[in-house]
């Protein structure tokens, strides 16, 4: 592994939505490569006179720190792709999970097994049921079910997303953390859902309806200014500030809490409908 290999893979990163194939160890591999440029930058010192100012101790760390910094940036973009993908996985769509390195298929593992026990918690409280995971522990992934506790499993519908990011087209990218602003209220977690409110897995999405009005029948709550938008990307899943949950895909019109408006406006991903 070289430099060159680490900026190739960060280019053909950013180029697509989907995930190139890695081989296992590339994180392995990249921290080995790293390592090695870090002994040759002390032996250099060593041997220069004065290893400030010398050229060779110089260019080491300038290598070393843009390789940290390439791998770091090919990480960030895979994550939000993994996140993307694990939605899917856990919603039981079909996804190419190939070419994970090791590091990335524990977590891919991880948080399909999170968002189906959540996701189970969510709908045992809308069916007035008791949950066989409490979707507010936050520990509950990592657990070992007991002998009581049934292993979530899939189910049907739209699921909840995480992170991932989309080129906009211009260079520009839409990230889901931009999109939710400051997330749902913590402070409704203790109460639970309203059995009288709208399905967490339905979006506001306007069909052959009134203009202004959402497909869930209602404006939203009256405590949050909402707005009309004509979605420009496909953005994915994101997270509004009332804590409802909105597939955004290319030329959908929606009705989207103002919050969630501005991040979107401004990587030109959606543009309002007056």
């Amino acid at each position: 592994m070289d430099l060159n290999e680490l900026q190739s893979v960060q280019s053909r990163e950013r180029q697509t939505d989907s995930l190139q194939q890695l081989r296992a160890t590339f994180y392995r591999d990249a921290a080995d490569y790293i390592a090695d440029l870090e002994s040759e930058r002390d032996a250099a010192a060593e041997r220069a006179d004065d290893p400030w100012n010398a050229p060779e101790v110089g260019r080491l760390n300038d290598d070393i720190d843009t390789g940290k910094d390439t791998v770091e940036a090919i990480y960030e973009r895979r994550v939000g792709k993994i996140v993307k993908m694990a939605s899917l996985a856990a919603a039981d769509m079909p996804t190419g999970d190939e070419g994970l390195t090791e590091e990335e298929q524990a977590l891919f593992d991880r948080l399909v097994s999170a968002i189906e026990q959540n996701r189970e918690g969510v709908f045992a409280i809308l069916d007035g049921e008791d949950p066989p995971v409490d979707p507010t522990d936050h520990g509950a992934a990592d657990r070992e079910p007991d002998a009581q506790t049934p292993t979530a499993g899939p189910t049907d519908g739209v699921e909840a997303a995480g992170r991932g990011s989309r080129d906009t087209g211009d260079g520009g990218t839409v990230d889901a953390a931009d999109l939710m602003a400051d997330g749902p209220d913590d402070s409704r977690s203790d109460a639970g859902p309203d059995p009288a409110g709208p399905d967490p897995a339905r979006t506001d999405t306007v069909g052959s309806g009134p203009a202004g009005t959402d497909s869930a029948g209602g404006a939203g709550p009256a405590s949050v200014d909402r707005s009309m938008v004509r979605i420009t990307d496909d953005v994915g899943p994101i997270y509004g500030v009332e804590g409802r949950e909105y597939e955004l895909t290319e030329n959908d019109v929606v009705t989207l809490p103002e919050p969630n408006v501005g991040p979107l406006l401004e990587k030109d991903a959606a543009e309002r409908i007056d």
